[in-house]
């Protein structure tokens, strides 16, 4: 680094860092994490770095993808279920609501799949809760 003050130079000595071992497992590190990339994705730190870069950001918006997808497919099962019982989506979850039946979505989609004849149940508590309000 040199600092110029008024015609005259002046060096300033700073430190040389090796960074020796920090550097090579940081980079091992990075390139395990690229195992199983396409060619030199896989090999070379520079494009290793671009590549698991990319892959972790969208590993962390899918998480939060995951999220949603589930969600809209729990929907779709409960409103087939819930048309096999004379009932829409939106006038069954209402029913429970006004039941006082606190089941989330994913427990009634399982119901809905895997023990029908409780979901017919619910379904039944539901219209007899529309038909109270």
């Amino acid at each position: 680094m040199v600092l110029v003050v008024t015609d005259v130079v002046v060096a300033i000595c700073v430190p040389r860092v090796k960074r020796g071992t920090k550097r090579h497992h940081r980079r091992k590190k990075l390139l395990s994490l690229a195992k199983g990339y396409y060619l030199n994705k896989s090999k070379l730190y520079k494009f290793a770095k671009e590549s698991v870069e990319k892959a972790l950001g969208y590993a962390y918006r899918d998480r939060k993808g995951r999220k949603r997808d589930f969600r809209r497919l729990w929907i779709i099962r409960i409103g087939a279920a819930a048309r096999q019982n004379g009932l829409n989506y939106n006038q069954f979850i209402f029913g429970l609501k006004q039941a006082g039946v606190d089941m989330d979505r994913k427990i009634l989609a399982e119901l809905a799949v895997q023990d029908p004849s409780a979901f017919t149940r619910l379904a039944e508590t539901a219209k007899g809760a529309i038909k109270a309000a």
